[in-house]
């Protein structure tokens, strides 16, 4: 098999929705989000991270490493797709972009 095969290689996608009403929730979703970026993940979205994997055996390990830091509150899914899935999504964009940009600056998602 090969060792590049856009079915070996791994996306894993971590999307949560928590909640921010104390101190403490606040506390526990920076964090959360601090973990993630510490193990690899950038953001896709505000409530979405991504993670590219060689192997489907290395996105367990990255997994279960998500697991051992979710926030006592909350919603947190994880999803793992294979490279040739990941490459098949369509993104839009609508004519109001998030954030400031500068004239002539293009979005970019990485």
């Amino acid at each position: 098999m090969d060792r590049f095969s856009e079915y070996r290689i791994m996306w894993v996608l971590v999307f949560f929705d928590l909640p921010t009403d104390t101190k403490k929730d606040k506390k526990a979703y920076a964090d959360f989000r601090k973990n993630l970026h510490r193990d690899g993940f950038t953001m896709f979205q505000f409530s979405i991270y991504v993670r590219h994997c060689a192997s489907s055996e290395n996105a367990a390990v990255h997994i279960k490493r998500v697991k051992s830091f979710l926030p006592e509150y909350g919603q947190v899914g994880i999803m793992c797709i294979t490279d040739k899935q990941f490459g098949q999504i369509e993104l839009f964009y609508g004519k109001k972009p998030l954030g400031v940009k500068t004239p002539g600056q293009q979005l970019e998602l990485f």
